[in-house]
């Protein structure tokens, strides 16, 4: 399959500068993330205990009463969408619409959806099975995607923090990142490897299953938007699996001994 050319808009910006640009945002938000997950899983393999008897807790508690827990969830989800608004200004200081440049519109909402909840399966069959297999093969820690309780409140916030990731995610590691490389002159498979390795490091906390699935799934999303030139099936398809992965551990936690 012939891929499309992936042409970017013209910029005065030196490639040291989209360089350093791009490192920045990096180490304020997902870039910080992978270093603190690699720090992660070498405390983890330190331990006296299997890597598949460890588990990781996701989406924790925050705070002993239930009114301020529910207050640093939402200023957590609030603050965490912020990498993402700050790669669209910069990226609009250059172009008339950022967000139409990186697919983040709404000009395609049927076709968007379809081509999102089609990647959501896709990814998320296999992933669950991948993720079964990478903790009976030891490389896997045992994920807890909900720590919150029992609120009326969990859900929502599971939901807004589904959102949150995805749209960080996909804004910043495929449509800010291939931009800004591109225009350093970068070739397109240095930023494709580049970006999906980064976000396997970032899930390295989960154990080396997390990693090479990750991996995967950005090589995988790289290619589509390389097609599409649309971020927004990408993050539908983000949070169609967060969602499946927080409310249904929630949801299910109980009831099943395999999770």
């Amino acid at each position: 399959m012939k891929l499309p050319a992936y042409d970017v808009p013209t910029t005065p910006l030196r490639r040291r500068t989209l360089l350093q640009e791009t490192t920045l945002v990096l180490l304020l938000s997902l870039g910080a993330s992978a270093i603190y997950s690699v720090l992660s899983i070498l405390r983890s393999l330190s331990a006296q205990v299997a890597l598949n008897k460890q588990t990781t807790t996701m989406n924790t508690s925050r705070a002993p009463s239930a009114w301020l827990d529910l207050a640093y969830q939402l200023v957590g989800i609030g603050l965490g969408i912020v990498p993402a608004l700050l790669v669209i200004h910069l990226l609009t200081r250059e172009m008339a619409s950022a967000t139409t440049w990186l697919g983040l519109d709404g000009r395609r909402k049927g076709p968007d959806l379809a081509l999102g909840a089609a990647l959501a399966a896709v990814v998320g069959i296999p992933g669950l099975l991948f993720y079964l297999a990478a903790r009976a093969m030891g490389i896997n820690t045992s994920l807890a995607t909900s720590g919150l309780g029992d609120h009326w409140w969990t859900v929502p916030v599971l939901i807004l923090a589904a959102f949150e990731a995805a749209i960080v995610e996909e804004v910043v590691m495929i449509g800010y990142l291939y931009t800004r490389w591109t225009q350093a002159g970068w070739s397109w498979t240095r930023v494709w490897l580049t970006s999906s390795a980064i976000r396997g490091c970032y899930h390295l906390y989960q154990g080396f299953g997390g990693m090479i699935g990750n991996f995967a799934m950005g090589l995988l999303f790289g290619l589509v938007y390389r097609r599409t030139k649309r971020v927004m099936p990408l993050v539908i398809a983000h949070v169609i699996l967060d969602i499946v992965a927080f409310v249904g551990y929630a949801l299910l936690k109980p009831h099943v001994s395999w999770l």
